[in-house]
């Protein structure tokens, strides 16, 4: 008997999955598969990982839902190219069908699997799924790639008006899913990881949420985000059922979901900024790096109660709202002159929702080397932002309840000072290079 695989990846859901929906129209028996990559796992220090619990339960669920049409998630653990040597060895397998990855360690990865699926004559099939538009889809008129957002939105817009994105009916074809016993999934232990706290709960769209988004975003107080971020992170949720909210309840809400193409775009047209600034100029500024303060940032230690207590959320949930990271992200680099590739790896280790473009281009932002980021000379005053969006100190005491403002800790830099050597800084180190 003959199979066609699916490879799950980041698009953990069966309704309205691209890839999976075009496996399962062409007729054939299609088996579902899923692989904890070793070369990914293997890099983790913490065996207490939120993220691969959310993806075990994630993929947990999936399987469960996969039993009611009679099929089953066959689980594997270990570097994908060898797998598939596996299972061209184990199967009589005629194509796989996954989803794009746009990540540079991803596209390698894709063309060498690719190469070996062609030398045993088995077709290897990727679809768009967890953006709107990609790769050369929304170019400049001369076909080059947008590196400022507003016009790339611009032209994103009227393109969306124009070929609107439907959803994938993959239920119209679940019928072709091979039919099998429940495969046993690893468990986290099988996989060298344990067991945290965190319980997967299926994505919900708040929609009177969504419609006061614009007004309610930046106030980390108050449940004013949708925190979807890291079910589009892992795909358990699809890219266009949120665009259809987004375009009849909010504007603002579809520009976020607009710079999550834009910075997907940004790294796969321009991948050296995985390892330096997109301004080349920038990988050049004389950062201080003192590792004494990096620390005392990381744990949330520096004195400024709004830095602190974003930190705070960060160690303690995974998750840290927007305006507070730019916030501690601004300090961080500017503030405290330490490199944003420092920051940006420690927001990786510790973010549920960590997305390499999107906190790649976050940290890129605040730290002025990005694509289209804030000027050097625009620095955050922590406590003007207390001021404007926590001026109850809801969100400061929810995560240091002890503070108090006579005997909170002594900040680690003055803030004047701190902004005035950071233009100096900048300024200096960028001249030299003219």
């Amino acid at each position: 008997m003959s199979f066609s695989i699916f490879w799950f990846r980041r698009d953990l859901r069966l309704e309205d999955n691209a890839g999976l929906y075009q496996a399962l129209k062409n007729n054939e028996v299609v088996l579902p598969i899923f692989i904890f990559d070793t070369t990914i796992l293997n890099k983790l220090v913490d065996k207490s990982d939120k993220r691969v619990d959310f993806i075990h339960q994630a993929i947990s669920s999936l399987g469960q839902q996969l039993q009611k049409y009679g099929s089953s998630l066959r689980v594997y653990v270990g570097e994908p190219l060898e797998i598939f040597k596996n299972i061209c060895d184990e199967y009589k397998i005629t194509s796989v069908y996954t989803n794009n990855d746009y990540e540079p360690d991803a596209i390698i990865r894709d063309d060498a699997i690719q190469k070996f699926l062609a030398i045993e004559n088995v077709a290897f099939n990727s679809y768009k799924d967890q953006c709107v538009f990609e790769k050369h889809e929304i170019t400049k008129d001369d076909g080059l790639p947008y590196t400022i957002f507003t016009p790339y939105a611009v032209k994103w817009k009227k393109k969306m008006n124009e070929f609107y994105q439907k959803s994938y009916p993959t239920s119209l074809y679940v019928k072709h899913l091979h039919q099998t016993k429940p495969f046993i999934i690893p468990s986290l232990h099988d996989i060298g990881f344990k067991k945290t706290e965190l319980t997967y709960l299926p994505p919900a769209i708040d929609e009177a949420l969504i419609s006061k988004y614009t007004d309610q975003r930046n106030f980390p107080a108050i449940k004013g985000t949708t925190q979807l971020s890291v079910h589009l992170r892992f795909g358990t949720i699809s890219i266009r059922q949120l665009l259809q909210k987004a375009i009849t309840l909010n504007e603002t809400w579809l520009n976020e979901l607009i710079w999550r193409d834009f910075y997907m775009m940004i790294l796969f047209h321009f991948p050296h900024v995985v390892e330096g600034a997109f301004k080349s100029q920038y990988n050049f500024i004389n950062w201080r790096n003192n590792e004494a303060e990096f620390n005392a940032w990381c744990e949330g230690n520096t004195g400024y109660p709004i830095v602190d207590a974003g930190m705070k959320e960060l160690n303690e949930t995974g998750f840290m709202h927007n305006r507070v990271r730019m916030i501690v992200a601004s300090f961080l680099v500017k503030h405290l002159l330490i490199d944003w590739r420092w920051g940006e790896a420690y927001f990786a280790q510790k973010l549920l929702d960590f997305d390499l473009s999107a906190n790649n281009g976050g940290w890129q932002w605040a730290a002025s080397s990005g694509c289209d980021a804030v000027p050097y000379f625009r620095i955050f005053n922590p406590y003007e932002q207390t001021r404007k969006f926590d001026s109850e100190l809801k969100y400061i005491k929810k995560w240091l309840p002890n503070y108090d403002e006579l005997t909170y800790i002594q900040p680690i830099v003055e803030h004047s000072f701190a902004r005035q050597r950071a233009i100096n800084t900048f300024k200096t180190s960028l001249s030299k290079l003219n």
